[in-house]
C-alpha cells in the first residue's frame, strides 16, 4: 500500500542542471581533493621537522636552505642523495620524457570517437595529441619563466634579489663601487654557486616544492581525465563558458560520447597502458621528494610560496580555458 502521509519525491535534476550548478572558475570536486593533497604534505612535513628529535638537534642552514652534509638527520637531508640529483635536479626532463611516452602510447588518445550521426572521426586523436602538447608547452613555459629564465634572471632569482638577497662571497671578491652594483643586478643563484658565493638575506621561493607539484599535477590532470574518460570511470565534471555565456558540460564539447562504450571495463593497466603505468612512477618519485623536501628543506614560507607558484600556472592551463571559449579552442582539454 502506498504511504499517503509521505510527501512526494521530487526528481533529481537534468545532468544538464546538475553541471550549470558548478562554477567553471573553479575546479571540480576531483580536482579540489587533488589540490588539497599537496598543502596537507607540506603541512605534514613541516609539522614533522618541528617535532622529529633527529631534525630539531640539527642547525639548519638558512643559505643553502639545508641541513650540512656531515650533520643531515637523514640521507634524503642531503642535497646529493641519488633520486635528488637523478630525478629531481633533472625533473622537467622525466616529466616531459614520461609525458611523451603517454601521448605516443595512451589508448585513450589513441581512441576514434563519432560524431552525432555515428560517423567516425579520423582525425580526432591527433587533435588531442596536439592539444596535449599545446598545453605541455604552456606548463613548461612557466617552468622557465620561474626557473630558468625570465628576460634574464628566472622569477625564483629576481624575487630573491627584490627581497633583500645577495650573493655576498661574490661581493667580498669584487670589492666595491659600480662593479660591484652591476654584478648585483646580473647575478642568478647558478651564477653565484658558479662564484662560490651564496645567496643570503632574501626569500627563496622553493623550486623543489615549485617543480614537483607543478609536474605532479600537469601528468595527473593529462592522465587522469582522458583515462577516466576512455575507460567510463568516472562521471564529467567539467564545466565550460560557450561563446553565448551560457555554462554546459564540458561533454558537448567533445567529438563522441565520451568514455569507452564497447566491450567489458578495461583493468587500470589497460587502461594506463605503458605511458602511463610510468607517469605513475614519475609521480610517485615526485610526491616521495615532496615529502623528503617539506621535511628537510627550506622554510615553511618559502615552501608556500613554490605551491602558490606552481597553483598559478596550473590554473591558467586547465582551468581558465574552461571560461575563455576562444582559449580553449587552442589548448582544448584533458580527454576532450
Amino acid at each position: 500500500m502506498p504511504d499517503h502521509h509521505s510527501p512526494p519525491r521530487r526528481p533529481p535534476s537534468p545532468p544538464s542542471q546538475q553541471h550549470q550548478q558548478r562554477n567553471p572558475f573553479l575546479p571540480t570536486r576531483a580536482e579540489l581533493f587533488l589540490v588539497a593533497f599537496f598543502p596537507c604534505l607540506l603541512v605534514f612535513g613541516t609539522i614533522f621537522a618541528l617535532l622529529s628529535p633527529e631534525t630539531r638537534a640539527v642547525p639548519h642552514d638558512r643559505a643553502s636552505a639545508a641541513y650540512p652534509p656531515n650533520l643531515a638527520p637523514s640521507y634524503f637531508a642531503r642535497k646529493d642523495n641519488l633520486l635528488n640529483v637523478l630525478f629531481v635536479k633533472r625533473g622537467w626532463a622525466w616529466i616531459s620524457g614520461v609525458f611523451g611516452l603517454w601521448v605516443w602510447t595512451s589508448p585513450a588518445l589513441a581512441a576514434t570517437t563519432k560524431n552525432t550521426r555515428g560517423e567516425e572521426g579520423g582525425n580526432a586523436a591527433g587533435l588531442r595529441r596536439a592539444r596535449a602538447v599545446v598545453r605541455w608547452a604552456m606548463v613548461t613555459g612557466w617552468w622557465i619563466l620561474v626557473t630558468q629564465w625570465c628576460f634574464g634572471p628566472p622569477i625564483v632569482d629576481r624575487s630573491f634579489r627584490w627581497t633583500g638577497g645577495k650573493c655576498e662571497a661574490a661581493e667580498r671578491e669584487l670589492g666595491m663601487g659600480d662593479v660591484e652594483v652591476g654584478m648585483k643586478e646580473v647575478f642568478t643563484a647558478a651564477a653565484c654557486r658558479a662564484a662560490g658565493g651564496k645567496w643570503r638575506g632574501g626569500h627563496d621561493i622553493s623550486g623543489h616544492v615549485f617543480l614537483l607539484v607543478l609536474g605532479s599535477v600537469f601528468l595527473v590532470q593529462e592522465v587522469g581525465w582522458a583515462t577516466a574518460r576512455w575507460a567510463g570511470w568516472l562521471a564529467e565534471e567539467r564545466c565550460v563558458v560557450m561563446h553565448d555565456g551560457a555554462v554546459k558540460s564540458a561533454n558537448v564539447e567533445a567529438s563522441g560520447a565520451g568514455g569507452r562504450v564497447d566491450g567489458p571495463a578495461p583493468s587500470v593497466s589497460e587502461a594506463l597502458g605503458l605511458g602511463g603505468r610510468a607517469v605513475a612512477v614519475v609521480v610517485g618519485l615526485s610526491v616521495w621528494m615532496l615529502l623528503m623536501t617539506a621535511i628537510y628543506f627550506h622554510t615553511w614560507f618559502e615552501k608556500f610560496t613554490g605551491l602558490l607558484f606552481a597553483l598559478a600556472g596550473l590554473y591558467a592551463t586547465y582551468i581558465l580555458p574552461r571560461c575563455i571559449p576562444a582559449l580553449r579552442r587552442v589548448v582544448g582539454l584533458p580527454g576532450i
